[in-house]
C-alpha cells in the first residue's frame, strides 16, 4: 500500500492503492519525506532566486507560467534547461499514464462487466476533457476537495481492514528478494517525491514564500494518512499484496468502499490534470500559443498531449511496477538529484550567496551545512535510488510484461469461471 504527495504538494495529496508486494518500513517512508520536503524547498528557493533577479530586469510573468525547465534555463544555462525538460516531462508523462491505468483497475471493482482495458479507454476520453482548465487557478477548490476524498479513503482502509481482521495464514514475510526490498524502496522515492510540478503551483500561489511551509504542514499531514492504513491493510492481508496491485481487491464489497473507489476516481481525475497541466503549458510554448486568452485555441492545440498518455496507459496496464520504475529512472533524478546539484551550482560563487533572494533555514543556518546535506542527497539518490532501484525495478516490470503480455486486457484480475475450467 502506498500514498503519494500529489503533483500540487500543498494542496492535493493523491493516493495511489498500490502495493509491490512489500512491507513498507515506517522508518524508510520517513527518511524519503524528509528528503522529498527537503529537495521540495530547494525548488521554491530557486524559483523565488530565479523569479527576483528577472523582475530586477522589468520582465514580466503577468500571462507566463513560470516552469521548472525556465529556472534551470535562467540559473544555470540550456543545457541545464534541457535536461530538467527532458526528466521532468517524461516524469509528468508516466505519472498521468500511472493515474489512468488507476482509474480503470478502481472502477473495475465496483462494475467487473467491462475488463479494465475497456475502462481504459473510457477515463482516457473523460480525462481529455482536462484540456479545457486553463491553469492551476482552477484547480483551487478542487484540491481542498481532494484532500477530503483521499482523507475518507485512506482511513476507510484503516478501518476496513481492521474489522476485517487478519485472513486465515496470513504471512508477513516483505521482502524476500533484493529485486523486492528496492522495487519497494523507490515505490517510496516516488512517494514523497511528488513535486514535479512544484513550480507552477507556486506561481498559482498568491504568496509564493510561503509554499515551503506548506508542503512541510502537507507531508506531515500525508504521514496520517500512510502509515495507519499501511500498517493495518498489511497486516491484515499480509503477503497476499505480492499479487494485488489494488488494495480494494482484498476488502469486500460494499457501500463504504464503492464511496471510496468512486471518491478516488473523482480524485484521480483531478490528479490527471495537475500532472498534465504544464505538459500542456510546454506544449503550448513550444507552438507558440501559451500566451493567448482562447481557451479554445488552447484546448485543440492540447489534444496531441493526452493521445500519447492514453495510448501508453493501454500497452502497459502495471501501474505498481511503472510506479517504481519512474520513481528510480525519473523521480531520482527529477525530485532529488538535479535540484540539489542546481542548488550547489547556483550558489557556489560567494556573491552568489551573499545576494541570494533566500538565505539557508534557521535549523541550517551554514552555506556549508547545506552543501553537505545536498550532497548527501545526490550520492545516496544515485546509488540506491537510480542504480539499485532502477535494476529493481527494470528487472519486475520486464517480469510483468513476460506474465501478462503488452496490452493486458484485465491485469491481475480474478479468473473467470470459465478460463478456470480452461
Amino acid at each position: 500500500l502506498c500514498f503519494k504527495s500529489g503533483g500540487s504538494s500543498s494542496t492535493n495529496i493523491t493516493i495511489f492503492i498500490l502495493s509491490n508486494g512489500n512491507a513498507f518500513r515506517d522508518y524508510s517512508a520517513n527518511f524519503y519525506g524528509v528528503l522529498g520536503s527537503w529537495t521540495a524547498y530547494l525548488v521554491s528557493v530557486l524559483y523565488i532566486e530565479y523569479r527576483s533577479r528577472k523582475e530586477k530586469e522589468n520582465v514580466s510573468f503577468k500571462n507566463h507560467v513560470i516552469q521548472w525547465f525556465e529556472v534551470l534555463d535562467g540559473l544555470l544555462g540550456p543545457y541545464w534547461k534541457a535536461v530538467g525538460l527532458a526528466f521532468n516531462c517524461t516524469f509528468l508523462l508516466f505519472g498521468t499514464v500511472i493515474q489512468l491505468i488507476a482509474c480503470a483497475s478502481n472502477i473495475y471493482y465496483i462494475n467487473d462487466k467491462l475488463d479494465k482495458r475497456t475502462w481504459t479507454y473510457i477515463f482516457g476520453a473523460c480525462c481529455a476533457t482536462t484540456v479545457f482548465i486553463p491553469s492551476f487557478h482552477n484547480y483551487r477548490i478542487w484540491s481542498f476537495l481532494g484532500l477530503g476524498m483521499t482523507t475518507y479513503t485512506a482511513w476507510y482502509l484503516t478501518i476496513a481492514s481492521l474489522i476485517h481482521g487478519q485472513v486465515e495464514g496470513v504471512t508477513h514475510q516483505g521482502p524476500t528478494k533484493l529485486v523486492l526490498y528496492f522495487t519497494g524502496a523507490t515505490n517510496i522515492l516516488y512517494t514523497f517525491g511528488g513535486h514535479a510540478v512544484t513550480v507552477e503551483i507556486m506561481h498559482a500561489m498568491w504568496k509564493p514564500q510561503k509554499f515551503k511551509y506548506i508542503y512541510l504542514l502537507a507531508t506531515l499531514y500525508v504521514f496520517t494518512l500512510t502509515i495507519p492504513s499501511a500498517t493495518v491493510v498489511y497486516w491484515a492481508f499480509g503477503d497476499q499484496l505480492l499479487d494485488h496491485s489494488n488494495a480494494f481487491s482484498l476488502l469486500p464489497r460494499s457501500m463504504w468502499r464503492d464511496a471510496a473507489v468512486v471518491l478516488m476516481l473523482i480524485h484521480q481525475f483531478i490528479t490527471f490534470g495537475f500532472a498534465c497541466t504544464p505538459l500542456y503549458f510546454v506544449w503550448e510554448k513550444v507552438v507558440g500559443i501559451h500566451d493567448t486568452k482562447s481557451i479554445c485555441l488552447r484546448a485543440a492545440c492540447r489534444l496531441p498531449v493526452v493521445i500519447p498518455i492514453w495510448f501508453l496507459a493501454i500497452i502497459f496496464p502495471f501501474f505498481g511496477p511503472i510506479n517504481s520504475a519512474v520513481g528510480s529512472l525519473l523521480v531520482s533524478f527529477t525530485v532529488y538529484i538535479i535540484p540539489a546539484l542546481a542548488h550547489m551550482l547556483t550558489y557556489k560563487s560567494a556573491s552568489a550567496r551573499q545576494n541570494a533572494a533566500e538565505k539557508p533555514p534557521f535549523f541550517l543556518p551554514s552555506w556549508t551545512a547545506v552543501y553537505v546535506v545536498n550532497a548527501f542527497i545526490v550520492i545516496w539518490v544515485f546509488i540506491v535510488g537510480f542504480g539499485l532501484g532502477g535494476w529493481a525495478s527494470m528487472t519486475n516490470f520486464i517480469k510483468q510484461v513476460d506474465t501478462f503480455g503488452l496490452f493486458a486486457k484485465c491485469y491481475q484480475c480474478p479468473p473467470t469461471p470459465s478460463s478456470k475450467h480452461h
